[in-house]
């Protein structure tokens, strides 16, 4: 459908923090070598088994370097359940607006998500871990006020962020409008009020992109106003609000809910 025809610090021990650009776990470490994302990988010596040894062979085969270290040598906390493998990320790649939107023809997908100032990089990370669940493949984020895409995220997002394509730009009010010329419909998450549409009650059909704002503020005042509808989850109790990653990941099952009806 056309947009032209669419209706309307903790007590105890301190421990040794981890570098944010290290990822830790069999799982975690396997999905961004499969990813092209790493630019090396150190095993504790002694530590075998087919996982590790597919870790190992996926690695050389993608010319990623490769260390056997002793204990203490991994680079984390010796309470980190990093099952004997620790990986060093690559610099994380940025498409430009038009290669994300090339991205997405190519694909036939016809849905983005946008993130408007996320700030706490667990979030981000739970966030991007729900895109990729729902099938939102292609994320743009603000350049400003957004958390870096670190070791932090690529742990809580459980491997997603490999398999995401991602777009970082400067004024998000310019690129609505542009995401608007290629025919999107923008829709805008925010609380419960007399603005917003339910979820439940929503025509996403068409080229959807979901606007989430921030964790305290919600979407900025002149992001919204390039939004085409505001939407809403519906509370059943005198309460409204949810964590971002919560209320993300409800929005965009329910978009890819309503459109396989």
């Amino acid at each position: 459908m056309s947009r032209k025809g669419k209706k309307v610090p903790s007590a105890g021990k301190v421990q040794q923090p981890e570098a944010d650009d290290l990822v830790w776990g069999i799982n975690p470490v396997h999905e961004a070598l499969a990813a092209r994302s790493l630019s090396e990988i150190s095993i504790l010596q002694g530590k075998g088994g087919p996982r590790i040894q597919e870790l190992v062979d996926l690695a050389r085969q993608n010319g990623v370097r490769i260390r056997f270290v002793e204990p203490g040598r991994l680079g984390v906390s010796p309470g980190c359940r990093h099952q004997g493998v620790v990986a060093r990320r690559a610099e994380t790649v940025f498409l430009s607006l038009e290669q994300l939107l090339a991205s997405l023809q190519e694909s036939s997908e016809s849905r983005l998500l946008v993130l408007d100032s996320i700030q706490d990089p667990r979030n981000l990370g739970s966030v991007l871990r729900s895109a990729l669940a729902a099938g939102f493949r292609h994320v743009i984020l603000t350049r400003e006020r957004t958390a870096p895409v670190s070791g932090t995220v690529a742990r809580t997002s459980a491997g997603a962020l490999a398999h995401l394509q991602l777009c970082r730009v400067v004024n998000l009010a310019e690129t609505l409008k542009e995401l608007q010329n290629q025919g999107f419909w923008i829709y805008g998450a925010v609380p419960p009020s007399t603005d917003a549409q339910s979820i439940y009650q929503t025509d996403f059909s068409g080229k959807t992109a979901l606007v989430i704002g921030s964790e305290g503020k919600g979407i900025r005042p002149l992001v919204k106003k390039y939004c085409d509808h505001l939407v809403t989850i519906p509370m059943q109790a005198d309460f409204d609000s949810l964590n971002v990653s919560v209320a993300a990941a409800i929005i965009m099952f329910e978009i890819v809910r309503s459109l396989e009806l």
